[in-house]
């Protein structure tokens, strides 16, 4: 079993900054892959909105953000320790969501495999 475990969320002022950061653990009981081979990122879901992803960074270290974080979030991951972390800047209310860790990985027989964490509140109010 894959586990995340997601911490930093809270509540900001418009304009302020969050570090968000998520450990990965295990491996997969099934295909035996560990944890640090999978694609590890950012999903936010707000109320009454689908999931969006945020940022994504690929085992290679290739980076993927979404249109809305690109330039304000910048995606990081510590490989010896199975860490990624999102840090968040000029924070806004349309940022409030729920913000979930994801470990996916997609095999060469096209099986995907995802990984959730229990998500952690960013709340951006005045």
């Amino acid at each position: 079993q894959v586990r995340l475990v997601e911490s930093g969320g809270g509540l900001v002022q418009p304009g302020g900054s969050l570090n968000l950061s998520c450990a990965a653990s295990g491996s997969d009981a099934a295909s035996g892959m560990d944890a640090g081979r999978y694609m590890l990122g950012w999903y936010r879901q707000s109320s009454g909105k689908q999931r969006e992803a945020v940022a994504r960074v690929s085992r290679g270290g290739r980076i993927r953000y979404g249109d809305f974080a690109e330039g304000r979030f910048t995606i990081s991951r510590d490989f010896a320790e199975n860490t990624v972390f999102l840090q968040m800047n000029s924070l806004q209310p349309e940022d409030t969501a729920v913000y979930f860790c994801n470990a996916n990985y997609i095999s060469g027989l096209g099986e995907e495999t995802n990984y959730w964490g229990q998500g952690t509140q960013v709340t951006v109010s005045s």
